[in-house]
């Protein structure tokens, strides 16, 4: 049907009638055209292509007119083939859009799109240059995904190549995507350029998150595994990635690596050996000295291989070669060069990982002593030893040295000293004695070290005349020390402090030990004494040289002399430091004189027992009391004993008291220590040695035949003796009252053990201290001895006791007229007791049951069978349950 039929058909029609009439009086009206439109959505293509002409004719600039033209006509050719006629119908509408909607990114979008779809390379990269030309600058960002993603399929690499660097132009921070592209097609040249701007452009931000060191290891991998194709730009491979290794110090293994990579993919393999080479002797770090290495060795085994099988291959070699083998065979057979090259990198190893460490920090002084050592071991050249030890030496700081300087230069002295070269051992310690050492000790170490060298050569006035400079005080310090005269004592100790070792170092405890130690060796005595009173007069003496002092004068009869070392050295230190020295003068002195200088003696007991601490005056009064005993009078032993028992510490004071008794009972007899076991149980606050001394006082009396006395005081005991805890004690009592007691007496020892184990009821034990025998109690004695005589008087006495356990309170009777009070009680309730017995057994009734207190035996009766009525025959809980089951 033509055109001319389809207008006719339209007009024909009554509804469309309406629409052509209302178009007919104002064809220009746009709502007018899109209602006529809408209306006849339902009919064909053709009729609405007809419209759509007509609506464009009297409205070419209409946007939606066109969009909604071309929107219609793309999907009439959407399934239909390329090269049909009706594609070539929809790229002239674009055409005839495009002349009026030239300025609208959408038709154009529409239009390339479709047209990218046909293949026709040509057409659409020039439908997209015009594009871009006819959008302004800011609307390009609409065509320019669309160009990239059509260039990049095409397959053309010099036409996405050009459109890519257009792009640059437009966005030049997706540089990154460019680099993706021409790392996809092997463009290896102009990637590295790309990767070049973007390091070089401080203002670069990646899009892709990247950091400048991840680009730059992309730049430098490409350089290393392309270097031909990087190479044809003129790209400077080697200074960049020396740049790299200046610029990132955690990468330095890696880049040093790619760029002896870049080398050996180039056939320069002698260049990529020195640059192997130079990366190992400059690195700081083991893990990057390791790659390294590792990548060198494995490089030289490669190359050994190859040459090997160059070797074997020799009679169908070509003669045509390629230049990556040309360094492999200038040389010639040179298999044998290149293995002990191989085999001496790998004996090198220990010391380029020494070089390392000394790189990372060149004070390290065991670091330089293994160092020595191993070129001692593997090179076994004594040149390049001293050569270690003397760039040791000269390397170290002295202030920032870690480990001692003067072990190094000890080590030093003494390889010379193997080598008998004596001379040069004596320049090098001469020399190791200039250096500003942290401390007096290390250079009082080389002193010692200078002196024994000395020694070991028979050189013995020489080993003395050197501690004797060692001990003179330098001119330096003198001055010093005048100067420091007129100040405080806090500025006088810091410039001390801030002088040189040198001018200290006469004050050094190591080098007078030394030096005394020679003295009393090689030298005469009064040489020694000298020495030994210079060393007390400038105050560096120790309590072990005023012993050896002492000790030294005692050897040459210089008793006296002996006993003045003594006295000033008791002078000089306090405890626990001059402890050994009051040991040693009073076993001497006793020694010496015995009982002749008695008064002498004890002054000297006297002064030393005023100032020694608790914890120290056991052994001193000790050896007091055994002076008395022997050279005193033994009451003066006893009153000695009475004083230690109270200056003592609380864990001393039982085996004190212990000692008093003894000797008590040595010299007064048995009865005597009644006294002494009263002084022990007011003054000790243990409880158990109270317990102790308690069974140890009740056994005494118990062997004199003092049952009541003893009984008193095991009942006295009782109060400290828990009988959850201390079963032994009333095991003790229970052996006792059998041995001697009746039925009156055991009654009692239980309802005291009742008594006090109500009175623990209120203390409860942590099982971390059940070890401990010290548990806090509350028992008042006399209300116990009143409970004997009355009955009514116990719950009384129970309730003073639940009391006090709960206060936590400990009260002890601390005199022994308590214990004289219950014996006279005891005594008095057993009288009572027994006249009330006989009484009871007058009127004694036959038909009385006698119930024991303690032990009640129950007897088991049958339960009458009445008492369970109808539930006799029931099964219990257990047996239904067994019987559902």
């Amino acid at each position: 049907m033509t055109v001319k039929a389809e207008i006719q058909a339209l007009l024909a029609d009554e509804k469309c009638f309406e629409y052509e009439s209302e178009i007919s009086r104002n064809p220009f009206k746009l709502k007018s055209w899109l209602r006529y439109l809408n209306s006849n959505v339902s009919t064909n293509r053709k009729r609405r292509n007809i419209l759509f002409e007509r609506a464009l004719k009297f409205l070419p600039n209409s946007y939606k007119l066109w969009y909604g033209y071309l929107t219609e006509r793309l999907e009439a050719v959407e399934e239909k083939c390329p090269t049909d006629q009706s594609v070539e119908v929809v790229i002239n509408t674009f055409e005839r859009a495009l002349v009026h909607l030239h300025k609208m990114p959408v038709i154009w979008v529409l239009y390339l799109e479709f047209i990218s779809k046909l293949g026709r390379v040509t057409n659409t990269r020039r439908a997209f240059d015009r594009a871009l030309q006819s959008l302004p600058i800011t609307q390009h960002e609409h065509i320019w995904p669309i160009y990239l993603n059509w260039v990049k399929t095409i397959g053309v690499k010099e036409t996405a190549i050009r459109v890519y660097r257009r792009y640059l132009m437009y966005d030049s921070t997706n540089r990154e995507e460019y680099v993706d592209y021409l790392e996809e097609v092997e463009e290896w040249d102009e990637a590295a350029n790309q990767l070049a701007i973007c390091v070089n452009d401080d203002k670069f931000v990646s899009p892709q998150n990247n950091t400048k060191h991840q680009v730059w290891m992309r730049l430098c991998d490409i350089c290393a595994k392309h270097p031909n194709e990087v190479g044809k730009n003129g790209l400077n491979v080697d200074a960049i990635i020396r740049s790299g290794l200046k610029r990132f110090s955690d990468e330095v293994g890696r880049l040093w690596c790619k760029l002896a990579d870049y080398y050996i993919r180039l056939g320069q393999f002698e260049r990529a050996r020195d640059v192997y080479e130079e990366g190992i002797n400059s690195v700081i770090t083991v893990r990057d000295f390791t790659m390294i290495f590792d990548a060198y060795t494995q490089f030289e085994e490669s190359v050994l291989t190859a040459k090997m099988q160059l070797a074997n291959d020799e009679d169908s070699e070509n003669d045509e070669k390629t230049d990556s083998d040309s360094d492999l065979d200038d040389d010639g057979d040179d298999i044998e060069l290149r293995l002990a090259r191989l085999e001496n990198l790998l004996e090198r190893r220990p010391l380029l990982i020494s070089s390392v460490l000394l790189r990372q920090n060149p004070h390290n002084v065991h670091e330089w002593q293994k160092r020595a050592k191993l070129i001692l071991e593997e090179k076994k050249d004594p040149k390049k030893v001293l050569i270690c030890y003397a760039e040791a030496v000269k390397t170290v700081n002295p202030k920032l040295a870690v480990g001692k300087l003067c072990d190094l230069w000890i080590e030093f002295a003494k390889f010379y000293e193997d080598h008998k070269d004596f001379e040069n051992v004596r320049i090098v310690f001469e020399k190791a004695l200039l250096p500003h050492y942290r401390n007096v000790d290390d250079l009082a170490t080389v002193w010692c070290a200078y002196a024994d060298f000395e020694l070991r050569n028979d050189n013995f006035k020489k080993a003395l005349q050197l501690m004797q400079r060692a001990t003179t005080e330098p001119q330096a310090s003198v001055e010093r020390r005048r100067y420091a005269g007129g100040n405080t004592n806090k500025t006088a100790q810091k410039l001390w402090l801030d002088a040189p070792v040198q001018e200290r170092v006469f004050k050094s405890t190591k080098v007078w030990n030394m030096y005394l130690d020679l003295e009393e060796s090689i030298g005469k005595i009064e040489t020694t004494r000298a020495a030994y009173d210079k060393a007390m007069e400038i105050k560096v003496c120790t309590p072990q040289m005023i012993l050896n002092y002492a000790s030294y004068l005692e050897e040459n009869k210089y008793f006296e002399e002996s006993f003045a070392a003594y006295e000033k050295g008791v002078g000089f230190f306090s405890f626990p430091h001059v402890k050994p020295i009051w040991k040693k003068y009073l076993d001497k002195f006793v020694e010496r004189y015995a009982g002749t200088k008695l008064e002498r003696a004890r002054d000297l007991f006297e002064q030393v027992l005023q100032i020694v601490p608790a914890k120290d005056s056991p052994e001193f009064y000790i050896r007091y009391i055994h002076l008395e005993e022997h050279h005193g009078l033994v009451r003066n032993a006893t009153v000695i004993l009475d004083r230690a028992c109270s200056a003592v510490i609380e864990s001393d004071r039982l085996d004190m008291f212990k000692l008093y008794i003894a000797k008590v009972e040595q010299y007064y007899g048995v009865t005597q220590t009644r006294t002494v076991y009263e002084k022990a149980l007011d003054k000790l606050k243990e409880d158990q040695d109270c317990r102790e001394i308690c069974l140890q006082f009740a056994s005494l009396e118990q062997g004199l035949g003092e049952i009541d006395r003893a009984r008193a005081i095991l009942t006295h005991g009782s109060q400290f003796a828990d009988p959850r805890r201390h079963d032994s004690y009333w095991k003790v009592w229970h052996e006792f009252e059998v041995a001697h007691g009746n039925e009156q007496t055991f009654r009692e020892m239980l309802r005291v053990k009742r008594s006090v184990q109500m009175s623990f009821s209120a203390v409860n034990y942590m099982t971390a201290d059940m070890t401990v025998d010290d548990i806090p109690i509350a028992l008042d004695a006399d209300a116990m001895a009143e409970a004997e005589m009355k009955e009514t008087a116990l719950q009384k006495r129970e309730e003073t006791v639940q009391s006090g356990s709960s206060t936590g309170t400990k009260r002890k009777v601390s005199e022994m007229e308590a214990i004289e009070r219950q014996v006279e009680k005891i005594k008095m309730a057993k009288e009572s007791r027994v006249t009330e017995q006989a009484a009871e057994e007058a009127n004694e009734n036959p038909e009385e049951i006698d119930i024991d207190d303690d032990v009640l035996e129950l007897v088991e009766k049958q339960v009458p069978e009445n008492v369970f009525g109808s539930i006799k025959d029931s099964k219990g809980a257990l047996e239904r349950i067994r019987g559902k089951q």
